[in-house]
């Protein structure tokens, strides 16, 4: 029986969009694919076949394969954000993570990681998007929430290790509620010495724009303060998503205010290897959250380079 769920086909790409930071150069063939990857992208389903924890997308961000790994299989999150597109109206399948299945299901994707671009689903991926990019620890909420994190981590680093994937990155894409607790910092120490990074959500500079976009159950201060902490241990990449509420896009404000907070976060010690700009390419919760054009997402990034830090964008 397939558990494997699709995704109602949401909001994209605007349409004279090229896809900067993910085909770069686009070039002939980056464009004759553009409508392949545009579809890739929109319908990101996080279930694949019977597997209840593992499932293959292809990542705009990661610019290839990457096996997800959901570890709130329950939907748990300390965000609600208005562009998220988990469907929470669905009952879950299992609401526990059982280790046992994450690791049989994880081996099982890695060794059958070439036959999954014959399946239906893939077999239309240009041939340079099908090289295996990332673990990444995603889902259906918060990673670091869930209990089983510190395990799940020492067992993606025993089958990377075992498979000899040692050009494929081990990537945590977290809120960054919880990432200076004592059993998340020492899993994040593990994640360090497996060929790991971190990617923090920062979609702000304001309390008050925070909590209109991420809807967060703790302030944007404590958000920092831990990206902080962090980043004094190991490069970061700070993941950045903006977009339009009521169709009116981040005031100017907002961006300079969070071009400060990163500028703050620097003159801290946090290491900041990247800064990932972009947009809504899904569905999103509320359905006022709308994409920003290519050119809007290119005139934050500007800003954000002034820092000397490099940035990419991804409508």
């Amino acid at each position: 029986m397939s558990i494997r769920e699709t995704e109602p086909r949401g909001p994209v790409f605007p349409p004279d969009a090229d896809i900067i930071g993910a085909v770069s150069p686009v070039g002939r063939k980056g464009r004759m694919a553009l409508p392949v990857l545009r579809e890739a992208f929109a319908n990101h389903p996080r279930r694949w076949r019977d597997f209840l924890y593992v499932y293959p997308v292809i990542s705009r961000r990661s610019r290839g394969l990457s096996i997800g790994i959901n570890l709130n299989p329950d939907a748990a999150c300390n965000f609600d954000c208005v562009y998220c597109s988990v469907d929470r109206s669905l009952p879950p399948k299992v609401r526990r993570v059982e280790l046992p299945v994450l690791a049989a299901e994880l081996e099982q994707m890695v060794a059958g990681r070439t036959a999954l671009f014959e399946e239906p689903e893939f077999r239309s991926i240009p041939a340079e998007w099908r090289r295996l990019n990332d673990f990444a620890f995603s889902g259906d909420g918060e990673p670091t929430a869930s209990p089983a994190f510190p395990e799940a981590v020492e067992l993606v680093a025993r089958v990377r290790r075992e498979a000899r994937l040692d050009d494929v990155k081990v990537v945590l894409i977290t809120d960054a509620c919880y990432l200076t607790r004592p059993a998340v910092a020492a899993a994040l120490a593990v994640l360090d010495a497996n060929g790991g990074e971190v990617w923090a959500k920062l979609d702000a500079g304001t309390e008050e724009y925070f909590r209109r976009v991420n809807r967060p159950n703790y302030p944007l201060e404590h958000v920092l303060a831990n990206i902080q902490a962090a980043g004094q241990s190991r490069p970061l990449v700070i993941q950045s998503l903006f977009l339009r509420l009521n169709d009116a896009p981040p005031p100017p404000a907002e961006i300079e205010a969070y071009v400060g907070r990163l500028r703050t976060l620097l003159a801290g010690g946090t290491r900041i290897q990247l800064v990932q700009v972009y947009t809504v390419a899904r569905r999103t919760a509320e359905p006022y959250a709308t994409a920003l054009s290519e050119g809007e997402l290119e005139s934050i990034a500007g800003k954000v380079r002034v820092l000397g830090l490099r940035a990419e964008v991804y409508p």
